[in-house]
């Protein structure tokens, strides 16, 4: 028996708009202060009050970013959705869905470290189904429509670094909380050094 297929053009339009609105909430965890406080504190108080709530925006942002592109490029070599990719998508924007409140978590027990732990461990999960649908795309797509093996080593490493980059903030909060909270930027250094390396390999 055939395996029963979706429409893919609304699984991404749904998938885009899970991801807009989840990168929309994000700004509404920075509190905007009240007429009172604006007239009765310094501005720059105001703003330096708010440095957690900027933090936890601009990272949750921009890995919600990074997600969101590769499933951009994923999808593009997804000639049928299945009902297991189906679910697989489903399960990832459900992580995805959880960013706005683990990032207000985090934001609110800024120097805590439990609701840093939470924030990072949800960010991996996110990480984790995402691998899960690569995989399955790969075995399901590569000799349909061009989701070779060097593409999916690429997207499987960007997607690795996310993961074990969040991991390791998790593990380091308890003993190393300053350190911990700065690691994501090793996201972003990783990423340039795995892109290099794999647009090298593709020329």
């Amino acid at each position: 028996m055939k395996e029963a297929t979706y429409d893919k053009s609304r699984v991404i339009n749904f998938s885009d708009a899970v991801f807009s609105i989840v990168m929309t909430l994000l700004i509404l965890e920075v509190a905007v202060p009240s007429a009172k406080s604006i007239n009765t504190i310094a501005f720059t108080d105001l703003l330096s009050n708010r440095i957690p709530d900027f933090i936890g925006l601009v990272v949750s942002f921009l890995v919600s970013a990074l997600y969101w592109i590769g499933h951009i490029r994923l999808m593009k070599y997804v000639s049928a959705v299945t009902g297991k990719l189906l679910w697989l998508n489903i399960y990832f924007l459900l992580a995805i869905v959880v960013l706005p409140f683990s990032t207000a978590m985090y934001v609110n027990g800024f120097n805590h470290t439990g609701p840093f732990v939470f924030y990072c461990m949800n960010l991996a999960v996110i990480g984790l189904f995402n691998m899960l649908m690569l995989r399955y795309v790969y075995r399901s797509e590569k000799k349909k429509t061009g989701f070779t093996r060097i593409y999916y080593r690429w997207y499987r490493a960007r997607s690795l670094n996310v993961m074990v980059v969040w991991i390791l903030a998790a593990l380091l909060a308890s003993n190393l909380p300053w350190l911990a909270r700065f690691v994501f930027l090793l996201l972003f250094v990783f990423q340039f050094f795995i892109d290099r390396r794999f647009k090298k390999k593709i020329k």
